[in-house]
């Protein structure tokens, strides 16, 4: 009866754990979007968009800028400044690039846009 008991606690521990991993994800498995202040926005895009010499490769000209596409796996990303990881510690799961004068937050391991930061 034991064995039963702790079988069964095991698996709703399971359950429940992969429900609460999926929460972080919206419908179809896509990243929820960031959720940013006004100045953590401010602090990202002034951040990166001064170290333009930064980002080597730009992305492909019609990169399709809207959160939740999957951008090539070819696209370079790039590591956040250090006052961003600091700033915004949210950020520190993603990586960035730079595209149409936007700084687009990119899920690493999917290649899907989270967010995209504007001026």
């Amino acid at each position: 009866m034991r064995a039963l008991t702790r079988l069964a606690f095991m698996t709703m521990a399971l359950i429940c754990g992969i429900g609460s991993a999926g929460a972080q994800f919206g419908s179809g498995g896509a990243p929820s979007p960031l959720d940013l202040t006004p100045q953590q926005r401010t602090t990202i895009y002034q951040s990166v968009t001064s170290q333009k010499d930064k980002v080597r490769t730009p992305p492909p000209a019609d990169l399709p800028l809207s959160v939740g596409a999957q951008i090539p796996a070819s696209t370079e990303l790039y590591s956040w400044p250090d006052n961003v990881a600091a700033d915004v510690p949210g950020a520190k799961l993603y990586r960035y690039t730079v595209a149409q004068n936007q700084v687009v937050i990119v899920d690493p391991t999917t290649m899907r846009i989270v967010e995209i930061v504007r001026q």
